[in-house]
């Protein structure tokens, strides 16, 4: 089940957080943060934000190690695309090869490349799009 994130699932999302280093640390409940529960578990989460009108951006996607490659985090991804038409924006570790394949096979395309975006390790962004 996806439904929109509460204050409850601040420590289940922290955890799976924490358990993702790979994946971008910004604060989930500032935005629109959805999340998948199974069993009363929240599994997964995904954030975004509007950046301007018509225009959204994916900030983090991450899931709890124990349901990865599942399609748990295309189901989340997909859900927000087809809820929200706009042009679609994020970026990825250069060495995520297996977000950047997701995003692919969900119509991502690649936009740029931000050299030293991220720390621990200094690492390139790549940018991809989406538009809707």
């Amino acid at each position: 089940m996806i439904r929109p994130a509460t204050p409850d699932d601040r420590p289940a999302i922290a955890a799976i957080q924490a358990a993702s280093p790979e994946a971008s640390a910004w604060n989930p409940l500032e935005y629109i943060c959805s999340v998948v529960e199974s069993a009363g578990e929240v599994i997964a989460f995904l954030v975004t934000r509007e950046t301007t009108p018509g225009e959204r951006e994916i900030l983090n996607l991450a899931v709890h190690p124990a349901w990865r490659r599942n399609g748990i985090a295309k189901m989340l991804v997909q859900n927000a695309l087809t809820g929200s038409e706009a042009n679609w924006y994020l970026e990825v570790r250069e060495s995520n090869t297996a977000a950047i394949a997701l995003y692919t096979s969900l119509g991502f395309k690649l936009a740029g490349r931000r050299e030293d975006y991220y720390n621990d390790p200094a690492e390139a962004a790549i940018v991809m799009s989406f538009f809707s």
